[in-house]
């Protein structure tokens, strides 16, 4: 039987753990906290870690097919070399103050896809309510292009998965639901959006990642404590309880992609139930019985 146990392999007491990546070049899971406002990287074999101040938002992280990662930060997409200074390659929807990057992945083509979202993040970090959506999808070319994928308006953009037969599957927290898009690679846009996994009982979608049988695992974040293995035709698999109950991002990796890898948030958890449940906001490692694929890398 495939031990689905997870374990905290890393303390990380993150505020919100977001964009888990790893990195078989180097053998590093690559994630970051964005509220705070630091990118981390972590050889699970070893245990050595290290960790960069952000100073502002950094909302996710991708791969550099040079071997550097591309960030998205509050409202910019940049290009960093593991320890060096951002440098600014693109800007999204410059002209909405009100709103803020969120989730980020990189594509099968080598882009880079971020979502939007309503700010929902005060000046003194505290939660600020959505009251509307105000989330978009873009494409981010190689050469700093910017393109709008849709029209649809999200909630809370998160999850960005590419299923082997081109469909592409997204989520909006807000609204408990993951869809599916036909993407239309040479016009550089999504088709109608389909219901693929919705009205899941356990907590909200966050972040997801792709397994090598096609099937789409997510997490299950605001108290849902678990990982569901979504089927290609959206039907439920099987579900992974996890020891913290806001996990949200996800990625397989290790030498032969068989580890599982989730990171987790104590955004909005109170004093006492962080005394009880120490381990929010932590990386933890599960070994479920298949096998993952390399992340993309842009450019």
């Amino acid at each position: 039987m495939p031990e689905t146990d997870a374990t905290l392999i890393f303390d990380a007491r993150d505020v919100v753990g977001e964009s888990l990546v790893w990195d078989d070049r180097r053998g590093r899971l690559v994630w970051v906290d964005i509220i705070g406002r630091r990118i981390h990287r972590l050889n699970p074999s070893t245990g050595a870690h290290e960790s960069w101040p952000t100073g502002d938002l950094v909302t996710s992280v991708g791969l550099r097919a040079d071997g550097g990662a591309i960030v998205g930060l509050r409202k910019n997409i940049a290009l960093w070399d593991f320890g060096g200074p951002f440098r600014a390659f693109a800007a999204i929807e410059a002209s909405l103050p009100d709103s803020r990057l969120n989730e980020g992945v990189v594509a099968p083509d080598g882009s880079f896809w971020v979502g939007t979202m309503a700010n929902n993040i005060g000046p003194d970090d505290a939660p600020m309510a959505i009251t509307s959506d105000e989330g978009r999808l873009y494409r981010v070319g190689s050469s700093g292009d910017v393109r709008r994928l849709s029209e649809d308006r999200f909630g809370i953009t998160n999850t960005m998965v590419w299923l082997p037969d081109g469909r592409f599957i997204t989520a909006d927290t807000m609204k408990n639901a993951l869809y599916s898009y036909d993407w239309d690679r040479k016009a550089g846009r999504l088709g109608e959006a389909l219901p693929f996994f919705t009205g899941f009982e356990r907590g909200l979608p966050d972040g997801s990642c792709l397994d090598a049988e096609g099937y789409v695992w997510n997490c299950r974040v605001v108290g849902g404590s678990c990982l569901a293995r979504i089927a290609p035709d959206g039907r439920l698999d099987r579900i992974v309880e996890l020891p913290c109950s806001w996990p949200t991002s996800c990625a397989f990796g290790g030498a032969d992609l068989d580890m599982l890898f989730v990171t987790s948030a104590r955004f909005t958890m109170s004093a006492e139930h962080l005394a009880a449940n120490p381990f929010e906001g932590g990386l933890f490692a599960l070994k479920p019985g298949v096998r993952g694929t390399p992340a993309n890398r842009f450019g």
